[in-house]
């Protein structure tokens, strides 16, 4: 078994991180990323420090699980989710969003953005945001995020016309509201292991899959679609798409920002 593949094996075995789930270049690439800020010289040196120090590990698998993520990701989704929400708002007196894989909690923090600019009052929105690392949750529930060279929160939040109205600024960081904070609730799960969810209007699933081997996303977008309720809505990530069979139980609300909805005979 060659260095890598032991390492693999001490990270699935010592760690809550699922690596037989992921792409293997995705892991390298990620593994690699920490041996540089550790100055680890190979696999086995790397492997011996997280042997000895639980530290490393915990930053280890913050690195795997936490993908790229910022606040109104892709403005031109966005645009069309705010007609989405508010479509769902005309037409149903709770609107149910699920972020699914939420990472550091911006996706659905950007998500009750939305709801509150567009009118929603906190009784008609439920949004529940998931992942599998809980350490990105704790720092998710705290909603407190920090400006850097290469994340400029202020061109983030800019998509709303007044984001002061959700936000509290602090030097270079900021803090979400109160009030925005209270129409999240973070939960931990397991996309590829856990239950399907129930009834929700629309779920956010962006970006998770294409991290993923062939064989574990089938079951996650079973999972996510199977957790929608009647006609609700789904978003993938931009270069995602649904297998044939389950793509069959859709209709494409918007193919190109791969925005569907379930069909009326599902």
């Amino acid at each position: 078994m060659s260095a890598f593949d032991n390492l693999l094996e001490f990270i699935e075995t010592e760690t809550t991180f699922a690596s037989s789930y992921y792409d293997e270049s995705y892991l390298d690439r990620r593994i690699s990323a920490r041996m540089r800020r550790t100055d680890s010289d190979s696999y086995r040196e790397y492997h011996d420090l997280l042997r000895e120090d639980p530290g490393e590990r915990d930053e280890l698998l913050d690195t795997l699980s936490v993908n790229v993520t910022s606040f109104f990701r892709d403005e031109k989704v966005w645009t069309a989710l705010r007609s989405v929400v508010a479509d769902l708002a005309d037409s149903s007196g709770t609107v149910r969003i699920w972020s699914a894989a939420c990472a550091d909690g911006r996706e659905p923090y950007s998500l009750a953005m939305l709801a509150l600019d567009l009118g929603l009052r906190p009784r008609q929105v439920e949004i529940l945001a998931t992942d599998i690392d809980e350490n990105a949750l704790d720092r998710a529930r705290q909603g407190v995020y920090t400006s850097t060279r290469t994340t400029d929160l202020d061109d983030e939040l800019s998509f709303l016309d007044s984001p002061s109205s959700y936000v509290e600024k602090d030097g270079d960081q900021i803090v979400i509201s109160e009030e925005t904070k209270d129409l999240v609730d973070f939960r931990r799960h397991d996309l590829i292991t856990g239950d399907p969810k129930d009834g929700f209007d629309l779920v956010l699933c962006r970006n998770v899959c294409i991290y993923l081997d062939t064989e574990y996303k089938r079951p996650i977008l079973e999972t996510v679609s199977r957790s929608l309720g009647h006609r609700g809505y789904l978003v993938l990530g931009q270069t995602e798409t649904l297998p044939p069979d389950v793509k069959e139980r859709f209709e494409a609300a918007d193919p190109r920002l791969r925005i569907y909805r379930l069909s009326e005979s599902d």
